[in-house]
């Protein structure tokens, strides 16, 4: 942590490194044993599953989820053949059905005619084989009109006790993956769901429940924002980073789609190979946990089909042990809204089209470049009001562009400009005066994302002056955070 040496002390909250949670398990710890699962599954069971869907219509009778011979001993046996660690359960998919007779009040298994607690007879059926047990919960909900715009408090609170409800009857909650945040197809950004909030509230009821959003990767991935695990979700399109540093989990399916289907009963499925060879060895040599999707059917049990390739899959790959250490990268994740977005911004120089509101417009796919051939620059970020902050980080597009393999970026400062108090006088402006501090610097950008702990500081503008190494050097986003202490936690 840099340490500020000035007399600005009422700008200066001095404190350790922010513990939103009171863990007595190191994060990078929990992030390793999460990775030494290597191979875990995904069980897509929801009202979907018998609508013929992916997304399950909100419309119909709940009565519809009706499994015939619900068996989760035989999804943990599966699992076991294929040599699985463990295992997700999606809870709520985005129509907003709920396969936990949960009391708040909405659309759940009470009202079918079984009245069947799924995740209960999971998370006892997995442990039972000693897997480890872990959810998928959708903040997106289509029945509860949770969605973009339509974020209110009432909602919130509902998402906050569903989500205490998964965590304190069920035992031990391994790791929870969160859907429907920022995606395209869902649109709820972090600014109208505040992720800090969910996530504190999550870590206060388990503080070593590890807890990650699915589309945390769409926000950059080199850095780890909004999730304890990077997530890449392939069927998506996400791409694992050749040589990600990061803790990351991969996700796919044995089948076409998410959610068993008729057309299933017969389906050809991935293949053993692709499985084993294309995504399991090399995601593992990359930090990155493979999550295999085989979704149960009708009857709530995994059809012969998908058990013949789980067993197939076992006997191809054994599970080798625990993973290799993690590198030096930043584990601790990025959760609440960049304060920098969308305030006044200034730099060195810019060319006709590429002013320096693209280093803050919440835009990952837009860049601020320097002119060819300056050998210094700097991007300003002007606040509306003195903002205090903890946290400082620049993205810089490594691998987006053919010719961009590496940072451009060397020698880095961060600066802040704050109140330096004259006289006795609170009240007059004119005994104020302002001054550059140093909070950060480093020698290099290394993997294009490099987050810095600060001492927590109140300023009216946050300065990133660097030397450009090669030609031009590209800035992606520059990001200003306050992340909650322990004293701060929801």
């Amino acid at each position: 942590m840099t340490q500020l040496t000035s007399d600005t002390n009422e700008n200066v909250v001095h404190s350790h490194r922010p513990q939103p949670y009171p863990s007595k398990t190191a994060l990078s710890d929990l992030q390793k044993a999460f990775l030494d699962l290597r191979l875990t599954m995904f069980l897509h069971y929801n009202m979907a599953t018998y609508q013929d869907r992916e997304w399950g219509d909100e419309h119909q009778p709940v009565d519809l989820f009706d499994p015939t011979d619900l068996d989760t001993d035989q999804w943990a046996d599966a699992a076991v053949s294929a040599n699985m660690q463990g295992a997700f359960l999606t809870t709520k998919h985005h129509d907003g059905f709920c396969i936990w007779p949960t009391k708040t009040g909405v659309a759940s298994v009470l009202q079918t005619p079984k009245k069947l607690d799924v995740v209960g007879a999971y998370a006892r059926s997995f442990r039972k084989r000693g897997l480890k047990v872990g959810l998928y919960y959708s903040i997106l909900d289509k029945r509860n009109d949770i969605r973009h715009f339509n974020i209110t408090p009432k909602k919130v609170q509902l998402i906050k006790d569903q989500l205490t409800e998964l965590l304190t009857e069920y035992g031990t909650i391994n790791m929870i993956i969160v859907d429907g945040w920022y995606a395209p197809w869902s649109r709820i950004p972090y600014t109208e769901l505040h992720f800090d909030e969910i996530y504190c509230h999550v870590k206060k009821l388990q503080p070593d429940c590890l807890f990650t959003d699915l589309n945390g990767a769409l926000t950059n991935s080199g850095g780890m924002f909004y999730g304890d695990i990077k997530a890449f979700e392939q069927n998506a399109g996400e791409v694992l980073p050749n040589s990600n540093p990061l803790p990351a989990l991969g996700c796919v399916t044995l089948t076409d789609g998410w959610f068993w289907k008729l057309k299933d009963i017969d389906a050809d499925l991935k293949s053993v190979e692709q499985v084993v060879d294309e995504w399991l060895i090399p995601q593992n040599a990359r930090h990155c946990t493979l999550i295999v999707n085989a979704p149960p059917n009708r009857e709530g049990r995994i059809a012969p089909n998908l058990v013949k390739r789980l067993e197939e899959i076992g006997d191809r790959w054994k599970y080798p042990g625990p993973a290799e250490p993690l590198g030096q990268a930043v584990m601790e994740p990025i959760t609440t809204n960049n304060l920098a977005q969308g305030c006044m911004s200034h730099c060195s120089d810019h060319a006709d089209t590429y002013g320096p509101d693209f280093v803050n417009d919440g835009n990952d796919s837009t860049t601020w470049y320097s002119p060819i051939g300056q050998k210094t620059a700097w991007l300003e970020i002007v606040f509306p009001k003195p903002t205090a902050f903890n946290r400082v980080v620049l993205t810089e597009p490594i691998g987006r562009f053919p010719d961009y393999h590496e940072t451009r970026i060397g020698k880095y400062r961060w600066e802040a400009l704050v109140r330096v108090k004259h006289g006795h006088s609170d009240a007059d402006a004119a005994h104020h005066k302002y001054k550059w501090i140093k909070v950060a610097s480093g020698t290099s950008l290394g993997p294009g994302v490099v987050p810095h702990w600060v001492e927590r500081t109140v300023a009216t503008r946050v300065r990133y002056s660097f030397d450009v190494k090669i030609d031009t050097a590209h800035v992606v986003e520059v990001g200003v955070y306050d992340e909650p202490g322990r004293e701060r936690a929801y």
